[in-house]
Parts: C-alpha cells; sequence; structure tokens
C-alpha cells in the first residue's frame, strides 16, 4: 500500500518506519525543513531501541521517504495517518489546530477516495470534526477512521510488530477492509483487531492510559500508608500481583508518573468529563496525588541535612521520565531539580539518552559523561530513572566519591538488607528507611 503519514513525531517516525518494513511505501510529511533534511540523510530524531535499524533499512530500501509537501506527500496515497501532536491546552483539554489545519488543508488536495486515519490520542468526536473540515473542501469520497496508538516508549517497536490488540473505530465496511488489509501482516498469530465506532475508539485510549495512571497512583498512596503503618510495599506488590484479577504490571511503588501520555491523557479526559456534566472524582484524585508524589523526596532530603541545602551538592541519577527513552515530558527529575535549585543546592546529573534535551531547560546545572562523575565529591545522590546501569553499581567506588553515603532513591533499586550490608543511609518509597547517620 502506498501510505501518508503527517507528523514525524515519536508516533507518526515510529508508525512510518515500521509501516515501511512490512513492505508498504510510506512518505513521511513534516512542516519542519531542517528536520526533514536530516532523516532525508539518514539522521533519526528520537531515541528508540531497534528504530534505527529499521529507518536505515527502509531508506534504502526506498520504502521510506520524507517531505515538507503536503500534496506530494499524499499523491496516489490510500491511507493518510494523522499523527500530529495534541498539547494540553490551559484547561487541560487536547489542542487540535494541528489536526484539525492538516484536515482543512488536505480537503482541496484529495484526488481519490482514502481513508484518513487519526494516529494522535484524541478527545472523543475528534474523528466527526476531522471529517467536517475536509468535507468543507472537497467532494472527493473519503473515510475517516479512529485508530489510537498503544506505543511504551523503549519498546516501541517490538509494540508496533507485535500488537497486543489493534483498535479501530470506523462505521464504513470500505475503510475496515483496508485497515484489515493494512494489519494483516501484524496480527497473523491471531491477536485481534477489534473494530468499534469512532467515538468508542477514542475513549478506549483515555480509558486505557487513566486506568494505568490509577494503578500507579494506587500503589503509590499504598506505599505512602506502608511508611505509616511499618510495611513493605515491595511485598504487598508481590502478594496482590499474583492475583490474576490484578495483573503485575504498573504496581511500582516510586516518584510517580510522566511522560507524553499518561499526564496529558488524565488530564484530558478529566476535561471531557467536566465538558459533558460529569464529576470524575478518580481522575481528579490522581492528578493530586501524582503531582504530590513527585517530590515527595525532597523533604526527607532536607530533613536529613537539617533544612540547609544551600551549598550543598546533590547528584541525579536519571533524567528521563523512564528507561530507555530520551523523553522528558513531565519528568519527576525537573520538578525535583528545580526544588534543589530553588533551595540553593548545586545539581550534578547523569543520564544515558536524555541530558541533551535537559541542557535547554537547565543549562546552569552540571552534566557529567558518566554515573560515577555525577558523585564525585556529591552529599547525596537521588535516583529518579530506573535505568538498568543503576540497579548493580560498584557501592565501594561509590563510597569512596560521595561524601556521605546516602541515597534518595526514588525507584526503589536496591533492596534494603544490600544497603544495610554496603552501610549506606537510604530512603525509597514505602519501604523502611536504612539509618547509619542520625538526622533531624
Amino acid at each position: 500500500m502506498k501510505i501518508a503519514i503527517i507528523g514525524t513525531g515519536y508516533v507518526g517516525l515510529v508508525t512510518g518506519t515500521c509501516f515501511a518494513e512490512t513492505g508498504n511505501e510510506v512518505i513521511c510529511v513534516d512542516i519542519d525543513s531542517a528536520k526533514v533534511s536530516r532523516m532525508q540523510n539518514g539522521e533519526i530524531p528520537i531515541y528508540e531501541p531497534g528504530l534505527k535499524v529499521l529507518f536505515d533499512r527502509n531508506i534504502e530500501e526506498g520504502r521510506l521517504k520524507f517531505t515538507t509537501s503536503l500534496k506530494e506527500g499524499i499523491k496516489d496515497a490510500e491511507i493518510i495517518f494523522l499523527a500530529l501532536p495534541t498539547p494540553p491546552g490551559e484547561d487541560g483539554s487536547a489542542d487540535l489546530k494541528y489536526i484539525l489545519g492538516v484536515a482543512q488543508d488536505l480537503g482541496p488536495i484529495l484526488e481519490n477516495y482514502v481513508v484518513i486515519v487519526d494516529k494522535s490520542t484524541v478527545p472523543v468526536g475528534t474523528a466527526e470534526k476531522v471529517r467536517l473540515a475536509i468535507q468543507k473542501n472537497t467532494t472527493v469520497q473519503f473515510d475517516v477512521v479512529s485508530n489510537p496508538e498503544f506505543l511504551r516508549e523503549g519498546v516501541a517497536v517490538d509494540d508496533f510488530m507485535k500488537p497486543e490488540r489493534v483498535v479501530v473505530g470506523t462505521t464504513s465496511e470500505r475503510a475496515k477492509r483496508v485497515i484489515e488489509n493494512l494489519y494483516a501482516p501484524l496480527v497473523r498469530q491471531g491477536n485481534p483487531v477489534i473494530f468499534m465506532d469512532e467515538r468508542s475508539a477514542e475513549m478506549t485510549k483515555y480509558a486505557a492510559n487513566s486506568f494505568l495512571a490509577m494503578k500507579i497512583t494506587f500503589m503509590n498512596e499504598i506505599a505512602n500508608l506502608c511508611e505509616k503503618v511499618g510495611a513493605n510495599v515491595d511485598d504487598i506488590r508481590k502478594g496482590i500481583g499474583t492475583d490474576s484479577r490484578i495483573g503485575k504490571r504498573f504496581l511500582f511503588a516510586g516518584i510517580g508518573y510522566g511522560g507524553s501520555c499518561f499526564p496529558k491523557d488524565v488530564q484530558a479526559l478529566a476535561k471531557t468529563a467536566d465538558d459533558y456534566g460529569y464529576d470524575f472524582k478518580t481522575l481528579k484524585s490522581i492528578m493530586a496525588v501524582n503531582g504530590v508524589q513527585k517530590t515527595k523526596l525532597i523533604p526527607i532530603l532536607e530533613d536529613y541535612f537539617n533544612g540547609e541545602l544551600e551549598g550543598k551538592t546533590i547528584a541525579v541519577w536519571g533524567l528521563a521520565f523512564k528507561p530507555y527513552t530520551d523523553d522528558i515530558r513531565d519528568a519527576p527529575a525537573l520538578e525535583n531539580i528545580r526544588k534543589l535549585i530553588s533551595a540553593g543546592a548545586n545539581v550534578t546529573v547523569y543520564d544515558p539518552e536524555a541530558m541533551e534535551n535537559v541542557k535547554r531547560i537547565f543549562p546552569q546545572i552540571t552534566y557529567c559523561h558518566t554515573a560515577y562523575a555525577a558523585l564525585d565529591e556529591a552529599d547525596a545522590l537521588m535516583i529518579f530513572t530506573e535505568w538498568p546501569q543503576f540497579r548493580t553499581p560498584d557501592f565501594e567506588k561509590m563510597s569512596r566519591l560521595l561524601k556521605e553515603k546516602v541515597i534518595f532513591d526514588g525507584r526503589n533499586l536496591y533492596e534494603l538488607n544490600l544497603m544495610r550490608e554496603q552501610g549506606f543511609n537510604y530512603f525509597s518509597i514505602g519501604r523502611d528507611s536504612v539509618h547509619f547517620t542520625e538526622f533531624a
């Protein structure tokens, strides 16, 4: 098939590259001419494990191309994917100006029947708005389909090539046949393509992400209570996660969720509820709890240093909102760094992938080439991202580099007994603290 992808952000580029890998002819369209030029020269603009290999191969074999011209990009396309940003507005609603702007531009240049697919995460009713925006400027037949993405950053290529399910919103039998043919190579093992109406498909994406955010937030609330009653949240996670009704995933306590999806989608679903006059109390609680949870370790850090962080050097391991990505959108590390700077602390940081992105926000902090370099002469270590390389460090080397053997771990990377054996003061989430030094 000939496919056009409008937008080469995270979703658009993964979608276009993976569809090219299954033999389709894909043209990706973006208004950023410098970005398009870089991609035409083989430079990939995002970090995602496994994507570069597919990107290079499909460019070399002529199945993946890039352009700034919308008219050129959609010429002879059988399917047009809209993979455009939907940033949250001040009121929490998803901003549809990019999607509806492209929809208006598409009308006059459509030449033949085409299926137009909303791949972006959009509010309920967006497919209808896109359809009306295109209809104003064309007499050509087309269908608008909702096909939300369920890609996890860090494993997006696997998620796309081996999807657990594909959700498609359409009431058109013609569009349904096109989408079935498109996804057939990806669901040969029997994973379902689930068809429903457009509004239900749009709601499915928001419901899925909000439910996962709720699981994370519930476990963080349990963790906070564990600290009060003397229980261990890791043991509780194992105890409830083996219940098949609950499942093992998204039960790890920590300093809250971030990223490009959960914060935005919970907020947008709450706004949708408000627009329809429904008081969605659960979503409001999720947002409130997560907002506090992100900086939960800062008061503990301040207590440890008797309320005085001025002039202290705090090392930070991890900036991205999760491992295997360079995405820092709504990452808990950012709010913690802001608070550390406001308190007068010096901050030294290390992250395998995300430092260049953070430099644009915090040029004044120190960026290190290794995790250990960030520890040199630091008064404490804070951990905000669970990169695998942080899980089994050289604790003896850490002891020599840090001024004080103290770790504030927002991702519960280390066992408490190990910290006792290594002689570290250790503070984590939902578990006992390990104390070798008295503090206020």
